[in-house]
């Protein structure tokens, strides 16, 4: 099978999707299929692996992003070969998949992995929430009815959708991670390198640095539970645009002796950094599909949040980890608290953490995903015997 992934933005952006992608990108082809992504972006950057295809793109204030409203002629063409796409970002990779693959009878998959509601109000604040939840409830209703498929990682988040009003059926598909690395770490990160002990508590955070992940929230709870035991650290992996501030703000607290910051850490080495710790937390209210909490449990580590779609899908509170309700500091602290102090806990925890992960893993989810896929090919050879769908066929071949 031919499968197109279509993205708005890829490698070498960092980001939950973009991790995603690659992974089922090569598990795909360890399974016999040959698989193509499609973004925009410097055509100079050299991948570490086939079959990328990108089109020039105007770059959009260093975000990763590039815009263009069509693709290249060649990535046009090498498009139009597939047997199914999927789409990955609803809005410019999903009004090109229309364009180019409905007519000819192409079959579209549309995942939907973020809370564009929520990321509106962290990267947009000038623009009121009533004006950004009416154009969400006005395109992905629209759009959803006009592709094959459409697949909410997680139960929250496909009622997340319905409240948008997307009223087509939604199949629930959990974005998959390969759990091996993480449940097979034989060489942590030693603690001594970030200045902290054996006999601390290590809590750590693992994703980008962004606004929309709420971490200001989450050095107010550590620097609320440092005052009372001092043995806490919290370990920040990953980088991004609101480190600054998020130093300025801990020096303002002065609690820089209890947090390292490691900057950017290459994915194969991030079950390290988790298997060093004893918690992982996190302050986020725009996970849909949260692939660092999944990495966390798989590594065996109980998890401290706030309830919301996509972390309360992964957490069962009390089991292997907390859930906070709302943006409670004092409940949030308090419960951070309680998983460090004591320790029993936190093993039972643990045992429950890694129970669960095995749901998340690539090898089921991408059968999920194979699965749909063979259906819609299936489904779209009938549709492919109609003239018009035949005719755009013809003449992609007398164009190549």
């Amino acid at each position: 099978m031919r499968i197109g992934m279509m993205v708005d933005v890829f490698k070498p952006h960092i980001s939950g999707v973009t991790n995603h992608v690659a992974i089922n990108k090569q598990y795909l082809e360890d399974a016999g299929h040959e698989v193509y992504v499609f973004a925009f972006g410097d055509e100079e950057h050299r991948d570490d692996e086939s079959n990328v295809i990108r089109s020039p793109g105007m770059p959009l204030m260093g975000t990763g992003f590039y815009l263009n409203v069509r693709y290249s002629t060649q990535a046009r063409k090498i498009l139009t070969t597939m047997d199914v796409v999927h789409v990955h970002h609803p809005f410019l990779s999903g009004s090109l998949s229309r364009l180019y693959c409905t007519r000819r009878g192409i079959p579209i998959v549309f995942t939907n992995h973020t809370r564009y509601d929520l990321y509106a109000r962290a990267y947009l604040p000038m623009l009121p929430q009533a004006i950004s939840d009416t154009l969400l409830k006005t395109y992905l209703p629209e759009f959803c009815q006009n592709v094959d498929c459409v697949i909410a990682p997680s139960p929250g988040m496909k009622q997340v959708l319905e409240q948008f009003g997307v009223d087509v059926p939604i199949e629930v598909v959990p974005n998959g991670v390969d759990i091996r690395p993480y449940q097979q770490v034989s060489d942590p990160i030693q603690r001594s390198e970030f200045g902290f002990s054996q006999d601390d508590v290590l809590l750590v955070y693992s994703g980008r640095l962004g606004p929309e992940k709420n971490l200001p929230f989450l050095l107010r709870a550590i620097n609320g539970a440092v005052q009372a035991f001092d043995h806490i650290k919290l370990l920040i992996v990953g980088d991004g645009a609101e480190r600054d501030n998020l130093e300025d703000r801990i020096r303002y607290m002065g609690i820089g002796k209890y947090i390292h910051f490691t900057g950017f850490v290459p994915y194969d080495q991030v079950p390290r950094y988790l298997a060093a710790a004893d918690i992982f937390v996190t302050a986020s209210i725009t996970e849909v599909h949260p692939l660092s909490v999944i990495e966390a449990i798989a590594t065996g580590l109980p998890v401290l949040g706030i309830q919301s779609p996509g972390i309360g899908d992964t957490i069962q509170d009390g089991e292997n980890g907390f859930l906070v309700k709302g943006e409670d500091l004092a409940a949030f602290t308090a419960m951070l608290i309680r998983l460090a102090t004591d320790q029993e806990l936190r093993r039972s925890m643990s045992d429950q953490a890694r129970n669960t992960s095995q749901i998340f893993a690539i090898e089921r989810t991408n059968q999920s995903l194979l699965e749909i896929y063979k259906r819609l090919v299936a489904d779209s050879r009938k549709r492919k015997r109609g003239l018009a769908t035949r005719l755009y066929r013809f003449f992609d071949n007398w164009r190549q």
